[in-house]
C-alpha cells in the first residue's frame, strides 16, 4: 500500500487480508470491521478495525474490569506494554482491558495487517490467565470450591490448579 492509496485502497487491503487470514469479518459500515480472533487460553478475542482518514484504529477486548487487585493488574499490563509490538494495553472508562493500536494508512499492507492481528491474538491469549489470576483470584477460588464440592468439572480452571489445590495465594507472574 502506498501513501497515495487513500482510505478506499486501505479498506480493500483490509478486506483482502481478513479473507486471506481465514477470518470471518462483519463490516457493519464501510471501513469498520468486526472480527473474532480464535485463541487457546482466551477462546475468542473480539476485535474492531476502523479505517479513518489518517489511520486504522484497532481495538480488541481482552477482559472485563478486574474484581480486585487493580494496582497489580494495571502494573503488570504496563510492564508488558514495554515488550510488545504494535499494540498496547489500555483500559476504558469502565476499567475493562483492551489492546489498542493505530496504524498509519501508508503502512497498511496485507503482511502488516497479519502481523498486527497476530500480535493482538498473541498478547490477548498469552496474558489472559495472568490477568484472571491477578484480578479475579477470589472468584476463581470460590468457583473451584463450589465445583469440587458438587463434583462438577474443573477442567476450565486447570490453568490455576497448582495454587488452587495448595490453598496458597496465586503466584505473582513475571512480565
Amino acid at each position: 500500500m502506498g501513501a497515495g492509496s487513500g482510505r478506499d485502497g486501505v479498506i480493500d487491503v483490509l478486506r483482502e487480508a481478513l479473507v486471506e487470514a481465514g477470518l470471518e469479518a462483519q463490516e457493519p459500515e464501510v471501513g469498520v470491521f468486526l472480527v473474532d480472533l480464535p485463541g487457546e487460553r482466551k477462546l475468542s478475542t473480539p476485535c474492531r478495525l476502523a479505517v479513518g482518514e489518517q489511520v486504522v484504529a484497532v481495538h480488541a477486548f481482552v477482559c472485563r474490569n478486574p474484581d480486585e487487585n487493580h494496582e497489580g493488574v494495571y502494573r503488570w499490563l504496563l510492564l508488558r506494554n514495554l515488550r510488545m509490538y504494535g499494540v498496547g494495553f489500555g483500559v476504558d472508562h469502565s476499567g475493562d482491558i483492551y489492546l489498542s493500536s493505530r496504524l498509519p494508512l501508508s503502512a497498511v499492507t496485507p503482511a502488516e495487517v497479519d502481523r498486527l492481528l497476530g500480535a493482538v491474538l498473541t498478547y490477548a491469549d498469552e496474558s489472559f490467565n495472568t490477568i484472571l489470576q491477578l484480578g479475579f483470584a477470589t472468584s476463581i477460588r470460590k468457583e473451584w470450591e463450589w465445583r469440587t464440592k458438587r463434583g462438577e468439572s474443573t477442567r476450565n480452571l486447570d490453568a490455576f490448579r497448582g495454587w488452587l489445590d495448595s490453598g496458597s495465594p496465586p503466584p505473582q507472574p513475571n512480565t
